[in-house]
């Protein structure tokens, strides 16, 4: 019944915090619910400064309640409608019964939050008195193997000395443990599972800005009624400001159950093992295998997980981040990482990176299922090439040796001694190692030969398909099921075995020659590369290639070989077929039609929707302008044949010197590369920076990424003026470390000045071929008249992505005020401007002469100095 009744999209929504809303606001959100509603696929570019992230919670999580009161709704009117033969007291009495028993259980779950978040707040100050000691380590816990018995390095089903000292296996154990915990099961009946929005983003800080935009939304369950669906009479539905959370005497809070997912760098509170620790998710691996006192003393075992169901109720009781998750595991001494992850199934908001939701093996790891679900993706612009990179794989032809070589050695030790099952897929490894070994081998001899041969000229790279590969691998590696062997390697996890024997066997060599050995327990073992590399390629398909790669000066040449798939669609597919509604949102999505053609090639036009919301600031207060010449009149085009030419460069020098003339306070200025804004810097050394340098203080953007923020702070200090004079000027490359993310607000981009156009590096064996294939797709499916060359469209897509990007650091909020100059004249071109952010719209000015952009911006300034 709850599925017939259809939720009017709502005209307004109370629960955001800001009254009025911008009407921009108002339209996004009414867009979002009735995306959700509808079960529909939805591309926004919503600008900083318009609210993105607020507008996507408020509209999502109103739908989720209001999905949530037609559900009970619905359950209400089945009993009525079964009722319809009843007098109307026993009708009622019936629904009131019904209504009391649904409020009930919600009042409980609500208890036990509420009891969970004091436990959580008794925890902290009893943690913040008390005196932390470090653990002793045994000689064990050092990482030494010396005390290991051979039994430990064979797989899980050929080890005998899988029972435990009581004579029950883990798995009679964890049934027993089952049974124990039966004493809870009148409090798991009222544990919800409920649908969820999964709100995902690139990095960490990107999802940190995500709870503090939800705890300014006035949400609450609203009453359970038959009739009213948006019930908007609670003092936190008028956008009234509520209590803090640790607030006991509120009685409006957000009652969103919201749960962060991180990774164990994020989460882990093992300090221990974090300073001795190589590789901490490598590590924390090693000791879920552990039994007794060498397991991690913040997981419970499974016969006391009481503790880590308490610490997953005090996860859901208040909205935390990740750094509030990584305190309260401190405090209640349970590992934070497995704590969120138990808090799934409850939580209504998860916020989580690009990788765990976009990778189906993290997916079926975590327990999520997207049926049905709701998933926002933020910052999307990053999609299409993450999705990419999260499908590729390289293998170096050093580990793939080192591999061969410990699995080689470990098969001779336990070969008496293994299943017949576990030998079988062993050989099998071992074969497939062997024959692409000696291939790379071979083909890394001949392509030496060719490159001393024809010099500099020489290709050192091969792309091919895994059919190609299997072939020039021969027939006996052609029988092998790739697919076997890595879901072999997945399962047995006889990588960590085979790494620790090669360990031991290492280290006793060392103590026979009686020197010192620092023990590779906690590294990632070199399979784990050769099983990556399996997991790729096991799923490959037609859009799937290999790139051969001679990598090395001369004499110390090696080989690296890498998967990627050419088609980003197939694997965000599975996304798209099982969720309820996606939502992609990004400041920048321009141009829609690349992420439409990429992502949605075979999604019916009626399942998908697009919305572009203008800038919240007033026209006047962007000044977008083309420079098409120079001061000298020469034309102005930044390709890479003249970007070295002496005169481009001058004439370059002095449309910058013009620009930082009349621009006040901070001025951005993006390079397409790092290699042409060092020949600029070059050739500009002498003079012009000098003279630069006299007007504004100059900054380049750091090649190390150590020195990024250094050179933020010193450039923000600089770039605001002291008495209306000086400023700062900062050369940045598009697609770099300052061309996304970071907030150049007010005085510290009164312009963003783009220098060029970014076109990717067209020697990449690999960008060649996604090219390639582009255009052989186009070529099947028929060349549509007037369409234009598909390579050519997605090679210009890329480079206005990363423009699109830059471009956005320019206006940051209602009040900011800057321009946007574009030096390039091909800006100009109309295929060009429809790229280019819809809020920009028909205010861009493509100038005939440098004499008009000096008109232009004078009097933008002028009118900016007079308002000021």
């Amino acid at each position: 019944m709850s599925a017939q009744i259809t939720l009017p999209t709502p005209s307004s929504f109370p629960a955001f915090p800001y009254s009025p809303p911008y009407e921009i606001q108002v339209e996004l959100m009414r867009h979002l619910y009735e995306t959700i509603e509808e079960s529909k696929v939805t591309i926004v570019e919503s600008p900083t400064g318009t609210g993105k992230t607020l507008t996507l919670l408020c509209s999502s999580l109103t739908w989720l309640r209001d999905d949530k009161d037609r559900i009970r709704r619905g359950v209400l009117q089945q009993i009525k409608d079964s009722q319809a033969a009843e007098p109307p007291w026993v009708v009622e009495h019936v629904l009131n019964k019904k209504r009391a028993e649904l409020e009930s259980q919600d009042e409980l779950y609500r208890l036990k939050l509420q009891e969970a978040h004091k436990r959580e707040q008794i925890a902290r100050k009893m943690a913040a008195g008390r005196v932390k000691k470090k653990p002793k380590l045994t000689k064990d816990d050092n990482g030494q193997h010396s005390t290991l018995d051979d039994r430990a390095f064979l797989p899980e089903d050929d080890d005998v000395a899988a029972v435990e000292v009581d004579g029950l296996t883990p798995e009679a154990r964890a049934i027993l443990a089952k049974i124990e915990r039966s004493s809870r099961a009148g409090e798991d009946d009222i544990e919800p599972t409920c649908t969820k929005i999964y709100y995902a983003s690139r990095t960490h800080s990107q999802l940190s800005q995500v709870l503090p935009e939800l705890e300014r939304l006035g949400l609450e369950n609203s009453p359970l009624d038959i009739t009213n669906l948006h019930n908007d009479s609670s003092a936190c539905s008028q956008g009234k400001k509520r209590p803090a959370p640790d607030d006991a005497s509120g009685t409006c809070k957000n009652s969103t159950r919201t749960v962060s997912l991180g990774s164990r760098k994020q989460l882990c509170i093992n300090d221990e093992l974090r300073k001795r620790s190589k590789d901490i998710d490598e590590s924390c691996r090693e000791l879920l295998g552990e039994k007794g006192s060498k397991r991690c003393q913040f997981l419970p075992p499974i016969e006391e997980e009481d503790a880590i169901l308490d610490f997953r109720d005090e996860i859901l009781a208040v909205p935390k981040d990740i750094e509030d998750l990584a305190q309260a595991g401190r405090a209640s001494g349970v590992c934070p990482y497995f704590g969120s992850r138990r808090a799934i199934p409850q939580a209504e908001l998860i916020t989580l990176p690009y990788n765990l939701l976009l990778q189906k093996t993290a997916r079926e790891a975590l327990g999520i299922d997207l049926t049905d679900q709701i998933v926002i993706i933020d910052e999307a612009h990053n999609l299409i090439s993450t999705l990419l990179s999260l499908s590729t794989a390289t293998l170096p032809s050093l580990v793939l040796s080192r591999s061969l070589m410990q699995i080689s050695t470990y098969l001779s030790k336990f070969q008496t001694r293994l299943s017949p099952k576990n030998l079988m897929h062993i050989k099998a490894l071992v074969l497939f190692l062997e024959g692409l070994k000696e291939y790379l081998t071979q083909w890394k001899e001949e392509t030496i030969k060719r490159a001393q041969k024809e010099g500099a000229a020489a290709v050192r790279s091969e792309v091919m398909t895994l059919v190609q590969l299997t072939e020039k691998l021969g027939a006996r590696v052609a029988t092998i099921n790739l697919l076997e062997i890595e879901t072999y390697l997945r399962k047995s996890k006889i990588a960590r075995k085979i790494a620790g024997y090669d360990d031991k066997l290492a280290e006793k060599q060392a103590n026979k020659e009686g020197t010192s050995y620092v023990s590779k327990k906690g590294s990632v073992p070199p399979l784990h590369a050769v099983e990556n590399f399996l997991v790729a390629v096991s799923g490959s398909t037609e859009d799937g290639r290999l790139t051969l790669t001679l990598t090395g000066k001369a004499g110390h040449e090696e080989v690296e070989i890498k998967y990627q798939h050419l088609n980003p669609a197939p694997h965000f597919a599975e996304v798209i077929d099982s969720a309820r509604s996606v939502i992609l949102a990004g400041g920048t999505m321009s141009p829609v039609s690349d992420v439409v053609n990429q992502l949605f090639p075979h999604l019916p036009s009626e399942k998908l929707s697009t919305f572009s919301c203008g800038h919240i600031i007033p026209e006047s207060n962007l000044k977008p302008l083309v420079v098409s010449k120079s001061p000298r009149g020469n034309t102005l085009e930044y390709k890479a044949g003249k970007q070295s030419d002496p005169a481009v460069l001058a004439d370059l020098g002095m449309i910058v010197s013009n620009l930082a003339n009349i621009v006040p306070a901070g001025m951005v200025v993006f390079f397409p590369s790092y290699s042409f804004l060092n020949l600029a810097k070059k050739e500009w050394s002498e003079s012009l920076l000098d003279k630069l340098g006299k007007r504004k203080k100059v900054f380049f953007e750091p090649e190390s990424s150590a020195d990024v923020e250094r050179i933020l702070t010193d450039y923000s200090s600089a770039a605001i003026p002291s008495g209306g004079k000086g400023g700062a000027l900062l050369f940045a490359v598009i697609g770099a470390k300052l061309s996304e993310g970071l907030n150049f607000k007010d005085d510290l981009a009164r312009s963003v000045v783009i220098i060029g156009m970014p076109y990717a590096n067209m020697r990449s064996p690999e960008l060649r071929e996604r090219l390639s294939y582009v255009a052989r797709t186009q070529e099947k499916s028929g060349k549509a008249p007037g369409e234009r060359d598909a390579a050519q469209e997605l090679y210009e897509n890329m480079c206005m992505n990363a423009v699109n990007q830059s471009i956005g650091r320019a206006i940051r909020h209602r009040a900011d005020w800057a321009s946007l100059v574009l030096v390039d004249q091909r800006y100009g071109k109309a295929h060009v401007k429809a790229k280019l952010p819809k809020w920009i719209g028909g205010s861009l000015v493509v100038t005939q002469t440098f004499g008009e952009v000096m008109k232009e911006l004078g009097t933008f300034y002028r009118s900016k100095k007079s308002v000021g």
